[in-house]
């Protein structure tokens, strides 16, 4: 085995005026703060930045590579939210109509005014599974699925936002196989990530495991009572499943289909997916929507404090608006979500440009933190 040196490589193209982006992450890279990470920027679909730096192991032998990925959690759902956008695009869901219009189960135990629009903002009141999952139980997309169709909603659906922590993507990759047939990493491998030649993957196949950089789970740090207080399911929503960072490492974790967690892949992918809502619905001669359809992104579905999380937050379809909590992102014609530990997506559409940013040596919160914060403003403020 290789000796373990300090030195952080880092590698890849970066427009000047992006300089800011390169010298943070050499000096988080430098100072230990990152371990491993990848930063792109898009505009009109071109990449400006493409830099990567680090380990993609904990021992510090082996660089992360251009074509390094990792799990890149809560960014998994901006890729599934795309999904259905779409379908809508195509005329096969109708954000307006009731959930059970498409899967008749899902109107069982009170749930029949549920709309689609409701499970793709997190305000359906079907936060998590009730009782609690284990991680396995998650791996059986379609058996979980009918555990949360079973299911009484948590408050009245459509009055608030409760962050759908990890089971997302089983509420809106059931709405897309109960339509279009196929699941829902098929769906993104084929309609989006193909032809857009993204190197991104909901479901990882086994010939791609080499490349995958592990996630350094987050210190653990004791429970406010101020935010328990001011997030009243924070508890029950997080009850179950558990262990998810540890678990994320084994082949079943990865060859799942976990939409609102799962996806693998790095920066550049996550900037070329989105670049497509960023460029007006099309990139490279790839559309996939149109400008109408991007519109509903930014319509609000729920402004104010988050049931599950207890910050601020603001809910178009399918993707987080600008809001009080989300600090490192301009009040302007924006959407984005972040993943646990650090990572993000940001599309700004009035310069059709994308931020991305992944990492394996996550942080703490669920809401970014201070190297998600610095790379978002020095991104920002360079687009102008």
């Amino acid at each position: 085995m290789p000796e373990p040196t300090t030195a952080a490589p880092t590698a890849g193209v970066c427009d000047e005026r992006f300089a800011q982006l390169r010298e943070l992450l050499t000096g988080y890279l430098d100072a230990g703060e990152e371990l491993g990470a990848a930063i792109a920027v898009t505009v009109d679909g071109v990449p400006v930045v493409d830099i990567w730096g680090g380990w993609a192991d904990t021992e510090r032998t082996t660089p992360w590579q251009r074509d390094t990925i990792t799990n890149v959690w809560s960014c998994t759902k901006t890729v599934t939210a795309l999904a259905a956008l779409v379908l809508v695009e195509r005329g096969l869901l109708d954000v307006d109509a009731p959930v059970s219009r498409y899967w008749p189960e899902f109107a069982a135990a009170g749930k029949e005014r549920v709309l689609v629009r409701h499970l793709l903002s997190h305000t359906s009141g079907v936060a998590a599974w009730n009782p609690p999952m284990t991680v396995p139980d998650m791996y059986d997309a379609p058996a979980a699925a009918a555990r949360l169709a079973g299911q009484e909603p948590w408050w009245e659906p459509g009055t608030a936002s409760g962050y759908h922590l990890i089971n997302y993507g089983h509420l809106v990759g059931e709405l897309i196989r109960r339509i279009d047939g196929r699941s829902l990493g098929r769906f993104v491998a084929e309609e989006i990530a193909g032809p857009l030649g993204a190197d991104f993957h909901i479901g990882l196949p086994d010939s791609e495991f080499d490349r995958v950089s592990n996630v350094v789970p987050p210190p653990q740090v004791p429970l406010d009572p101020a935010i328990v207080a001011a997030a009243p399911l924070l508890l029950r929503a997080f009850a179950g499943p558990a262990g998810l960072a540890e678990e994320c490492a084994t082949p079943e974790w990865r060859r799942a289909e976990i939409g609102g967690a799962n996806g693998h892949g790095n920066a550049r992918a996550l900037a070329r997916i989105q670049s497509v809502v960023a460029c007006g619905g099309e990139v490279d001669g790839v559309r996939l929507l149109s400008p109408g359809t991007i519109d509903l992104i930014f319509d609000t579905q729920a402004s104010g404090p988050d049931l599950v999380l207890g910050a601020p937050l603001r809910f178009g379809i399918g993707y987080g608006l600008p809001s009080p909590a989300a600090v490192h992102i301009p009040d302007r014609r924006v959407c984005f979500w972040g993943g646990w530990g650090g990572s993000l997506i940001a599309v700004d559409t009035d310069r059709r440009a994308t931020i991305s940013y992944v990492m394996n040596k996550m942080g703490t919160g669920l809401l970014g933190n201070e190297r998600t914060h610095a790379y978002a403003n020095a991104a920002f403020a360079a687009l102008g």
